[in-house]
């Protein structure tokens, strides 16, 4: 364990702070996580894990904490638990254990990361990072067409004047 991060609590969710994205694990103790992780996802990976989600099928791991993290930071991060009551710990270890090992399907807007640990915490898949991408791409997608539709105003606008 880090020295300056507290050990967390069985069932805590636990973000990790990958360049260009948040990779999620459920503690489940003795220092102990479980992820969902595409094949190629390594430990430490930094920018070229990020092709690891691109994948169709991923892994359920039992792993160190520290090893899953490698260099990155993290953080435990409850951060639904004021929405949905988080299940017992020890039927979130349970759930966790008995899927490792197993081959899920793996999708970066249905079913990544976040989504497994949220069911596995909360009985609720879900991902924040997915939500605010889509929100972001919107946001630039009404700006680059607010910004065409200026573009042919004005270029109307200054036909019209010649």
């Amino acid at each position: 364990m880090r020295a300056s991060i507290p050990e967390p609590k069985v069932g805590d969710l636990i973000e990790i702070f990958r360049p260009f994205y948040r990779h999620w694990a459920i503690y489940v103790g003795d220092g102990y996580v479980v992820h969902l992780a595409p094949p190629s996802e390594m430990a430490g990976a930094g920018a070229a894990s990020i092709m690891s989600t691109l994948t169709e099928k991923a892994v359920v791991k039992k792993e160190l904490l520290d090893d899953v993290v490698g260099r990155d930071r993290y953080q435990v991060n409850n951060k639904h638990d004021d929405k949905y009551s988080p299940l017992p710990p020890s039927k979130i270890v349970q759930q966790a254990e008995q899927l490792v090992g197993q081959e899920l399907p793996y999708s970066l807007p249905c079913e990544n990361c976040e989504h497994f640990v949220n069911e596995l915490r909360y009985g609720v898949a879900r991902s924040d990072q997915v939500r605010d991408a889509m929100v972001a791409a919107g946001i630039a997608g009404v700006g680059l067409a607010a910004v065409g539709l200026i573009g042919v105003m004005f270029s109307r606008n200054k036909r019209q004047k010649q």
